[in-house]
């Protein structure tokens, strides 16, 4: 199981932004500090034992041009890449644009195609940062310049390793630019289970979206989630791969989130997705999308969660690729 870093490409921000940047890096140290002290420790090994072996920290290559105009307008590409954007843009966009801004842009694109080659082959992989849903075909929202999501999709598409790909999206903000970029594509099916009154604050139409009211607490969340994944099943059978994107930004505490999970609730969350993951003998890849609590620590436990229990379950189901 392969789980890809890009936290070395470090975007410049001004002092004060709002963006956690920090959370990246504090993730992966987190994620270290388990793989060497034998916290994952594989097969009948305990607690201290040494590394887990199977799992592997990897940092990815660069998203392609190629790769990057399955998704977006070459007219975007050339403008976004050579810096050629307004100063709506970068209102727009939250993120003053720099070379950096873009090499890891690449990245983390890069980071969610590999994730899902790894998924593919052992039935689980993880982008530690992604998830970035408001990119839309010809332009940047919201901290999002390419969707690593429907980049990835379509790479693996048109290699000829899936055809049919599920994206559940448990961002508290909808994934508009994915819900946008892939309308008329039956190829790929959109759920997006969010805030409804939170940005965007003019949503487009996944092909399955459930908007929540202020203040969804745990219980209503789960049962909420658990609807949506058995409509997935019947609307769209047969997908060959899931992209979740575990936002941790329905957690209470979160600034930008209107929701009011636990970290138990966000727990059960995961929990949900892979026991349906499971249920259809589906590989998932994982990427970490929103996360804004005030306390980074709060975001990279809630990350840190996510990633251990797919690693833990993917283990005990023995995955097969079909």
């Amino acid at each position: 199981m392969n789980l890809y870093s890009t936290d070395r490409f470090v975007l410049p921000l001004p002092e004060g932004h709002r963006f956690p940047m920090r959370k990246y890096a504090a993730l992966r140290e987190r994620i270290e500090r388990a793989l060497l002290d034998g916290e994952w420790a594989d097969g009948e090994r305990g607690e201290g034992d040494g590394p887990a072996e199977d799992v592997q920290l990897i940092e990815p290559p660069a998203a392609t041009d190629e790769q990057i105009l399955l998704a977006h307008e070459a007219e975007y590409l050339r403008k976004v890449t050579s810096g050629e954007i307004s100063r709506d843009d970068i209102k727009r966009l939250g993120f003053p644009w720099s070379p950096e801004l873009i090499e890891r842009s690449r990245r983390s694109s890069g980071a969610t195609i590999e994730a899902a080659r790894s998924a593919l082959e052992c039935g689980f992989g993880a982008n530690l940062a992604g998830g970035t849903h408001h990119a839309y075909a010809d332009r940047a929202e919201g901290f999002c310049i390419f969707n690593d999501s429907v980049i990835a999709v379509r790479t693996l598409q048109q290699a000829g390793l899936v055809s049919r790909v599920l994206v559940v999206d448990g961002d508290v903000h909808q994934g508009n630019g994915t819900a946008a970029i892939t309308r008329g594509d039956d190829s790929i099916f959109t759920f997006s289970i969010h805030s409804e009154r939170n940005y965007p604050f003019v949503k487009e139409t996944s092909d399955l979206d459930v908007g929540l009211p202020d203040g969804t607490g745990d219980e209503d969340y789960l049962a909420a989630l658990a609807r949506g994944l058995e409509i997935c099943a019947a609307r769209f059978p047969q997908p060959e791969l899931v992209i979740f994107l575990a936002g941790a930004d329905p957690y209470h505490g979160d600034k930008m989130g209107r929701l009011a999970l636990t970290k138990e609730g966000l727990r059960g969350r995961d929990r949900l997705v892979y026991e349906f993951c499971e249920a259809h003998r589906l590989p998932v890849a994982i990427s970490m999308a929103g996360g804004y609590s005030p306390d980074v620590n709060d975001i990279v436990e809630i990350h840190f969660a996510t990633i251990e229990a797919g690693v833990r379950w993917n283990r005990g189901r023995g995955y097969r690729r079909r």
